[in-house]
């Protein structure tokens, strides 16, 4: 059966959209997530659980509610915030996630992935979070690994912990991606001298501190700049175990194989040469 149509956030016939891929940030990205923040801190605004769950969506109507329903609202012991950072969605991606229990921050706009998730973290760190998980809106993780994940920060074995399809598996059939996932990982293990299994891994989990003190610009591949920043300021990286599913629902806004690689690849290698320089020789305690 094929999936219903998307409606618009007043219920109308959703309309096209022009997914941001840019490696730079527009000049107005700034005031758009001012502008969300802002509202959303007078909608909102107060004290976060300890730990909140960042969702970055667009246009994710079908897959965003089943999604959300399988968050828990207890993980290791910490109650959950689920925070949903709507980038510009024209369907209704914001009206199904209150729907399904989150809070949501919207963006006038699309600004990216990395720019929404971004704003999460901030509205983390100023509203008294101490970690901070993230998943993808279309569903291909499993919240049910975040426990595992959660623990190592608690039990302070880790700051930044990430679920890796390498050391659990992929459902994902796209051979060239696979390949994709196992060469920048070990690019990225080589340049770093860290071993790291997924580095594109949608599933991590962190102590917001690394989200202050790591330099983050990239507007959509923005997994591999948070990564490196964090290894080379010294922060403790782990990995653990997980199963990435089949997305159920929409198309992936990374775009085509060809163009998300090369992309990818001028990520890693912009933010090395911009990170090695004031690297931190000793791993933090």
């Amino acid at each position: 059966m094929s999936a219903a149509p998307p409606t618009g956030p007043d219920g109308g016939p959703g309309v096209p959209l022009q997914v941001r891929r840019s490696l730079r940030e527009d000049e107005d990205t700034p005031r758009v997530v001012e502008a969300a923040i802002r509202d959303f801190q007078q909608r909102c605004g107060g004290p976060f659980t300890p730990l909140v769950v960042v969702i970055a969506a667009l246009n994710e109507q079908p897959s965003l509610g089943p999604m959300l329903d399988e968050v828990p609202h207890v993980i290791d012991g910490l109650d959950v915030t689920l925070l949903v950072i709507d980038d510009g969605s024209t369907d209704a991606t914001t009206r199904v996630a209150r729907e399904h229990g989150a809070l949501v921050c919207r963006l006038e706009r699309n600004c990216g992935h990395g720019a929404a998730l971004r704003a999460g973290y901030r509205l983390a760190r100023e509203n008294g979070a101490r970690f901070v998980a993230t998943l993808d809106a279309d569903g291909p993780w499993d919240p049910a690994d975040l426990p595992a994940m959660v623990r190592l920060l608690a039990e302070d074995r880790a700051d930044f912990v990430i679920g890796s399809r390498q050391l659990g598996r992929t459902e994902n059939t796209d051979a060239l991606r696979n390949a994709g996932v196992r060469f920048f990982s070990a690019l990225i293990s080589l340049l770093t001298r860290t071993r790291i299994t997924d580095s594109s891994s949608g599933l991590r989990a962190m102590r917001v501190e690394v989200t202050e003190h790591v330099r983050q610009t990239q507007p959509q591949y923005q997994t591999s700049e948070l990564l490196i920043g964090a290894i080379f300021k010294g922060f403790r990286v782990a990995e653990v175990p997980t199963v990435m599913r089949v997305r159920t629902a929409g198309e992936s806004k990374k775009g085509r194989n060809v163009l998300y690689g090369t992309r990818y690849a001028t990520v890693i290698l912009r933010t090395f040469l911009r990170e090695w320089p004031t690297r931190v020789r000793a791993r933090r305690p």
